[in-house]
Order: C-alpha cells, then sequence, then structure tokens
C-alpha cells in the first residue's frame, strides 16, 4: 500500500521540481510586484549636489551665528532647478527654495520663518537655530556605484522610486509565469451558461473563477482552459493540445471515482507522476507530476479543498518561479476559542477568523467546515493548523495558523 505524504513532504517535492523563470527586462512603469533578476548599482550620487532641505536663506553660519539679529545682503535668488551664479562672501546670504543647489561658501540655510524681509534687498535673520543645518549633501541617499537594489527583491513603489531616481526607466525581473487553469465535470458550467444555473440543471465552476483569481494575486499569468467533460478522449485532447505555460493547474477528476480520469489518462499519455493524496483535509486528493516537463498539480474539486490546497501547494510554487526566495507564508500562533472534534486522524487546515485581543491571536471557526461550504473559506481570514494526532481539542489552546493576509514569507514549509 501507498504511504501517504504530508502536506509538509508534498510542499517540498513539489519544490524540488520548480525554479525560477527566465528574466525577461520590463519598464519600471510595469515591474510593480515583480522580483529583480538582477542587482541594480547606481550610476550617480544622489543628490547630485548638496542642496536646500527648506525654504529660506542660504548663509555664512559664522555670518549669524551667535549675532542675531543680524542684517545679510541678499546676492541671488537660487530656484529649484537652477544653479547659484554667486559665491557667498561676508555679510551676503541667498534666498533658496527647497531642492535648489546651496551656493559656494554657504553652510547652512535659515527658515524663511525664521527672518524679516527688509528695504534695500536684505533680510534680517532674528534666530541662528539652524546655522549649518537645513543642508542635504551630496549623495547622502545614495552613492554613486553603491547597490540601489538587490537580485530577489520584490518591487515595491519604493523600489521603482529609487529606480527611476538613478535614471533606471527597465529592470531586469523574473517572468511572470503562465498558469494554465483547467476544471473537469460534467456537472459544472462556464457562467456563459448562467440559465442551466439558476434553473439547477448545473452547478457553476467556481473553482475556474478562483484559481484564476488567486494565480493572478500570487503574481502569475492565468491561461483559461475551460471546463473538460468527464470523458478521457476530450481530456487526453485537452492535455495533447496544452498551449505554451509554465504549470498546469487543474481542479476535479483526481479522486476515486468512476469519472476521475484525470490521473489514468496523465499517465497513459506519457506524464510523470510524483505522487498522489495526502494526509490532510481538506485536499487529500491532490496530484503532482510532470506534463513534459511542465508541473501539473491536480487539485480537489469540493470548492474549498480546492482554494486551500492552491494556497498550501501552488501559491508557492508560483512564488519560486517568480524568482523569491521565500516561497511560504510565515504562520503565526493563535488560541483556540472553542472545543473542535475532528472524525479523522488527519492534519487539518480549518477556516478561522483570527481577532487580536490584547496581544493575543484567538482563533474562531468560520462555521461549518465542510469541503463544499465555499462561503467557510469566504470569510475567513486565517487557516488553523491541527495535527494528526490532535482530534480532540478543548477550547485555550494554541495552534498554528497561516494568515491569508499574511506578507511576510519564509523559506521552508511551515506546515
Amino acid at each position: 500500500m501507498r504511504t501517504l505524504l504530508t502536506s509538509t513532504d508534498a510542499a517540498r517535492t513539489i519544490l524540488e521540481s520548480i525554479r525560477p523563470l527566465p528574466s525577461e527586462t520590463v519598464p519600471i512603469t510595469a515591474a510593480l510586484g515583480m522580483v529583480s533578476a538582477s542587482d541594480v548599482t547606481s550610476p550617480i550620487d544622489l543628490p547630485h549636489w548638496d542642496n536646500s532641505a527648506m525654504d529660506g536663506y542660504a548663509v555664512r553660519s559664522e555670518d549669524v551665528r551667535g549675532r542675531c539679529p543680524v542684517d545679510l545682503q541678499i546676492v541671488e535668488q537660487i530656484h529649484a532647478g537652477a544653479f547659484p551664479e554667486v559665491p557667498l562672501s561676508g555679510g551676503q546670504c541667498a534666498r533658496i527654495f527647497t531642492g535648489a543647489p546651496i551656493p559656494e561658501g554657504s553652510d547652512g540655510v535659515i527658515r524663511q520663518e525664521d527672518t524679516t524681509v527688509l528695504p534695500d534687498g536684505k533680510v534680517q535673520v532674528n534666530d541662528d537655530r539652524d546655522s549649518e543645518r537645513n543642508i542635504r549633501f551630496r549623495g547622502e541617499d545614495i552613492r554613486l556605484g553603491t547597490t540601489v537594489l538587490k537580485r530577489g527583491t520584490e518591487l515595491q513603489p519604493a523600489h521603482i522610486g529609487a529606480l527611476a531616481s538613478v535614471a533606471r526607466d527597465q529592470i531586469a525581473v523574473y517572468r511572470r509565469p503562465r498558469v494554465a487553469i483547467m476544471a473537469s465535470g460534467d456537472e459544472i458550467a462556464d457562467l456563459s451558461e448562467k440559465s442551466a444555473i439558476l434553473e439547477g440543471r448545473k452547478i457553476a465552476s467556481s473553482n475556474s473563477y478562483t484559481m484564476s483569481s488567486m494565480a493572478r494575486q500570487a503574481g502569475a499569468e492565468p491561461v483559461e482552459l475551460g471546463i473538460v467533460p468527464d470523458d478521457p478522449a476530450l481530456l487526453g485532447e485537452k492535455l495533447l493540445g496544452l498551449p505554451p505555460a509554465d504549470m498546469l493547474v487543474s481542479s476535479g477528476g483526481v479522486s476515486v471515482g468512476d469519472h476521475d480520469y484525470f490521473r489514468r489518462v496523465f499517465e497513459e499519455l506519457g506524464g510523470e507522476m510524483k505522487f498522489w493524496r495526502l494526509r490532510t483535509r481538506p485536499g487529500a486528493p491532490v496530484a503532482f507530476g510532470l506534463w513534459r516537463g511542465v508541473p501539473w498539480l491536480g487539485l480537489p474539486g469540493n470548492p474549498v479543498s480546492t482554494m486551500v490546497t492552491f494556497e498550501l501547494f501552488v501559491r508557492p510554487a508560483i512564488r519560486v518561479m517568480l524568482g523569491h526566495s521565500t516561497p511560504f507564508r510565515k504562520t503565526v500562533k493563535a488560541r483556540t476559542t472553542e472545543p473542535i472534534t475532528l472524525q479523522a486522524p488527519l492534519r487539518h487546515f480549518l477556516r478561522v477568523v483570527l481577532e487580536d485581543h490584547g496581544g493575543e491571536l484567538l482563533a474562531k471557526l468560520t462555521g461549518p467546515q465542510g469541503s463544499g461550504i465555499l462561503t467557510s473559506m469566504a470569510t475567513a481570514n486565517a487557516l488553523l493548523i491541527v495535527p494528526e494526532d490532535k482530534q480532540e481539542l478543548p477550547g485555550g489552546v494554541e495552534l498554528s495558523a497561516i494568515r491569508l493576509n499574511e506578507v511576510d514569507h519564509v523559506n521552508d514549509v511551515p506546515y
């Protein structure tokens, strides 16, 4: 009898076959959320020159320190985008605006609130608190030749801004994976068959929409393959005609029912099966293999099982393809608020709402946990991980949980 894998071993086995995709160069305007494929060094100092941090008057500190109030002669005005033309001598200053280069001889900018404009082109400095202050020095943000961005960085708005500031209009990133998405079953229908769904003759293929949305949310480009009936010949045609893709994800057809043909057809046509079935709930009938070198993940057909196993196995694989070194969401500790009874000695992933109470996370079940109750997933913000040996749990037990909006990630499987 084949030994069933744990979710930990399954996730590791999947990632053994996954590699980052080749890089491509894209405009920085299209790079948000992608992962840099190389280090980026700066060709310039930033700022280029010493410049004013505020609107005011560029002065020689020796002219104002300990001498206020003092009158100074204004020799020029320097706007942002202009450059000074006159070096400062004793008793002189320059009207200056934020971002404008500091004139030669100046070592401080007096804020305009501490001054009084006088006749004859003079200004009175009333406070010397800004002596030798309010100057942003050349290179204090970025030095010529320093690393602005490291390989493997997920590009956020601040990174895009940093690239623009050193005149990089393009960036090498790992290509977004194309994830082919397929649902199977005679009973399901696309929303184009709305009347059949509303009349109860068909079931809406919610999995097609959730998988596509989850793939896009993870950073991939979904490739919709539609719905395949429970027909081995049609399934074979779909596999043999698979469009260019970096991963194939299917839902349904991988369990032990009379009409679950996917695994059989996959192997008969030359697919390399790596594993099938896990010691988890929901999501025991998960299959993984390689179809002509393309990773295939066969997920269960029940909507909750599909979403949970996508989170556990497909999302990390997409992140690796995108160039991330940390594929898995970091888990947190949470305390149960109610007794939990489970029927099977399997690792369970229960849908819960986590709430912070005085610094402690409390986990409350979203209601009935059946694998067909999609609303249990829609209202959840976390998956509570219950070990295989915990079938009877009182309230108040501390367990690990995967927050579904967690942004911190780790490099090894935490579940």
